[in-house]
């Protein structure tokens, strides 16, 4: 008899707990915790000088993981700064020869100036002339002379006019060869500054904190852009993936509590809240996804990725691996609740 009051006693408590808490449990075995790992690969290619961190070594943002041989970038620097040198030197002595064709241009308008007026006087002398040879006051040979006098005076005037148009001509095509030296040193710089950023390349750095795993790059090894060398795992920001079934997640919410049973630590109760859901199930984003159109069909039921942020202190979150399987219970009971509220207003309205 005391052994049946035990048994119905016991009976009703769990019946009691299971109306109240259980019947509002969701739970899934197939949980992992993880973290959003980065694979560190080199942008440039070379041989490794220097590794500066070992295995499950604690790395910080920025901080140096691999050394590659900087020679030949260091080369390409220095030649692309010459080139740029160069650019700026002829940039110079082309403004320097502007300047003295601009010195040169106000000499030949001088000389131009002196032919115009010896040519003026030329013609004036064979004006005054002409007349007078008709009449016999003066010789031809006196106004053949003037005459050759005006014809080389106009050719002298027509040289020196033609010399400033072609100083002037000079100044144009020396400012056309500034320009084209300014794009080439444009280039020249745009090569330096790539040369630079392969040489800064070649110290590789972490991306964000967290600790070291899976390194397979050693001294001596040739890489080259995109190898794998080494994956940094920040631990601190470990979470955790519960697939749950689709029947299961209509009632989830973001913000629910979660009770988490992590297998590598036995009798430990562990807490979680809900973060977010997947945008889709874990087939949707498959390699290769299932095709319902087409043959037999079978149904199957789905699971929903659900991300949940673990509530843990930092030093048992560092005993938390990535990787870890983990047992997921999600309280529901928020849900059913706002469902039993909205169903009153609507009834009451």
């Amino acid at each position: 008899m005391v052994i049946g009051i035990v048994a119905i006693v016991l009976a009703t408590v769990w019946l009691a707990r299971w109306w109240t808490v259980g019947r509002f449990i969701e739970t899934t075995d197939d949980a992992y915790l993880k973290a959003d790992s980065v694979t560190v690969a080199p942008k440039v290619s070379g041989y490794v000088t220097d590794v500066y961190v070992g295995d499950n070594a604690t790395v910080k943002a920025g901080e140096p993981l691999v050394r590659l041989d900087a020679r030949q970038y260091q080369v390409s620097l220095d030649q692309a700064q010459a080139t740029i040198d160069a650019h700026e030197a002829d940039i110079q002595r082309a403004q320097a020869d502007i300047l003295q064709q601009r010195a040169n241009i106000e000499q030949a308008q001088a000389q131009q100036q002196v032919a115009r007026i010896s040519a003026q006087h030329a013609r004036d002398e064979v004006e005054r002339y002409a007349p007078l040879a008709a009449t016999g006051a003066e010789t031809s040979e006196r106004l053949a002379e003037l005459t050759s006098t005006r014809d080389q005076a106009l050719a002298t005037l027509a040289a020196n006019s033609a010399a400033v148009d072609a100083a002037r001509t000079q100044i144009a095509a020396t400012t056309a060869q500034i320009a084209q030296a300014r794009a080439q040193l444009e280039a020249a710089k745009a090569s330096a500054q790539q040369a630079r950023l392969d040489l800064q390349d070649t110290v590789v750095r972490s991306a964000l904190a967290g600790k070291v795993g899976d390194r397979s790059v050693r001294v001596g090894q040739y890489v080259q852009p995109g190898t794998r060398m080494l994956t940094v795992v920040p631990v601190q920001n470990t979470y955790l993936e519960a697939n749950f079934k689709e029947t299961q997640v209509g009632h989830m919410r973001v913000g629910q509590p979660v009770i988490l049973h992590v297998d590598a630590l036995p009798g430990q109760e562990l807490r979680g809240v809900v973060d977010s859901f997947s945008p889709g199930t874990g087939a949707q984003f498959a390699l290769l996804p299932p095709e319902n159109a087409t043959g037999n069909f079978t149904k199957i039921v789905q699971r929903v990725p659900v991300r949940i942020r673990l509530d843990v202190s930092p030093a048992l979150l560092a005993v938390l691996l990535p990787g870890l399987s983990v047992t997921a219970d999600v309280d529901t009971r928020s849900a059913h609740e706002d469902n039993k509220s909205d169903n009153a207003e609507d009834k009451h309205g």
